[in-house]
Parts: structure tokens; C-alpha cells; sequence
């Protein structure tokens, strides 16, 4: 933005804004405010990319992953129709999610936060979830 743009803003704020974004959007560019945090990536691709993050160690990774592909497809706002669990673990109640961050309903990172320590407190890793998963068809 230009000196002189920010003059007018300070000079006459509604004036020079209403001025300066018929002069963004001729020039193709968007003024919006920026959000006081980022919304939570909800495709597929960037919970993976999430998860891989959180679990370094490969084969821990591809066990969660087996997982949440069966459980959710990795859906952050997965609904059993039927138990009502919900999101990438398929928490029962989904609010137990909670525990991890009050964002639990949209948040990838929390669902996943979530799920690792259920995982790790119950089977003892996700590897361990993943073998009661296969024998059982649930976990």
C-alpha cells in the first residue's frame, strides 16, 4: 500500500478504504481482514500431511493412518449414523475430543492429538491399535 493511500486512510479512514478497495479490485487483489488464526485445514490430504508430522516414525504412521482410513477416510466431520462417534478416530461421544483442544469438532491436529493418546494409553502405540483393529474390526 502506498504513502499516500495511508494518508487518505488517516485523513478520512471510510473515504480513502472505499477508495483504495475499488483500486484493489480493479487491480484483481482482494482486501479482507485477516483472521485472528487460520482456519483448520479439513481435506484429507492435509490431515495425512498433520498426522505425518505428529508421528514420525513410519510404521507407528501407517498404523494410525490404516485407522483413520477405516474409520473416517480421514473425514474430520465423520458421523456414525448409527453409535454417533466422530471425526478421523471416531471418538464415542466425539466430545471426549475435548480433552485435546476446545477446536476438537474441526480441527484435524486436535482429533489427531486426541486419537494418538487414546491410542498410546489403551494399545500402547498406534501399531498396537492397528493389531486389535485387524482381529477385531474395531478398536
Amino acid at each position: 500500500m502506498s504513502v499516500s493511500a495511508l494518508r487518505r486512510i488517516v485523513s478520512s479512514p471510510k473515504k480513502a478504504l472505499a477508495g483504495t478497495a475499488v483500486a484493489a479490485a480493479t487491480a484483481g487483489m482482494v482486501l479482507a481482514a485477516a483472521p485472528a488464526q487460520a482456519a483448520a485445514p479439513t481435506s484429507a490430504s492435509a490431515a495425512k500431511s498433520i498426522a505425518h508430522e505428529m508421528i514420525p516414525d513410519a510404521s507407528q504412521f501407517n498404523a494410525f493412518s490404516k485407522i483413520v482410513e477405516h474409520e473416517s477416510g480421514w473425514n474430520v466431520s465423520a458421523t456414525n449414523a448409527s453409535s454417533g462417534a466422530y471425526g478421523l478416530v471416531q471418538a464415542l461421544p466425539g466430545s471426549k475430543m475435548a480433552s485435546a483442544g476446545a477446536d476438537w469438532k474441526t480441527n484435524p491436529k486436535t482429533q489427531i492429538k486426541w486419537g494418538l493418546d487414546y491410542m498410546n494409553s489403551r494399545y500402547g502405540s498406534p501399531a498396537g491399535a492397528w493389531s486389535f483393529w485387524q482381529a477385531n474390526g474395531w478398536y
